[in-house]
């Protein structure tokens, strides 16, 4: 992992969030909370799964360093995993771009020295992980690369053909 491909990363995280959310901006409340019978239930549930996983991460992060970015009051709050933190799609929308301009700064904040280190923390379920730290910025990208691809295929059972996700847009 170097810098450029974190940077890059970053870019492409912030585009293809700004792309699917022109698609999450248009639901209605009954599509953003519609069931579906997969882990996350719905839309709103991966939303909001993403965007706390995201800040967790940024936390475990910020151990290795003293990183600007961290004094935001969004990592104020203890945020458990498959809690709801964002009700309706307004609030993820803000809150959603406002947390990729923060991504967009960690990455830019980094140096090559900090890739070469080691994560230490614990996961929700109180197991230990010691990782290299660029590996797991690429983990929390790809996290999301993930999660974005079964909004996707949320989108397509609402009806909503989508496609957004497309990294060689960005070049």
């Amino acid at each position: 992992m170097d810098l450029e491909t974190v940077k890059l990363f970053s870019l492409y995280n912030k585009t293809t969030n700004v792309k699917m959310n022109k698609f999450i901006s248009t639901l209605s409340n009954e599509q953003w909370e519609k069931k579906f019978d997969c882990f996350f239930p719905s839309v709103k549930s991966l939303c909001n799964h993403i965007y706390a996983t995201d800040i967790n991460w940024l936390k475990r992060f910020s151990t290795l360093g003293e990183f600007r970015f961290i004094k935001h009051d969004v990592f104020k709050k203890e945020i458990k995993f498959g809690e709801v933190v964002i009700g309706d799609t307004e609030q993820y929308l803000q809150s959603r771009a406002e947390l990729d301009e923060i991504i967009e700064q960690f990455a830019n904040e980094l140096t090559a020295e900090d890739l070469t280190k080691r994560l230490k923390y614990k996961d929700p379920h109180g197991n230990e992980h010691d990782n290299p730290f660029g590996g797991m910025i690429l983990h929390m990208f790809n996290h999301e690369t993930h999660h974005r691809g079964m909004i996707s295929v949320y989108l397509e059972q609402l009806g909503i053909e989508n496609d957004y996700s497309n990294l060689s847009a960005i070049f």
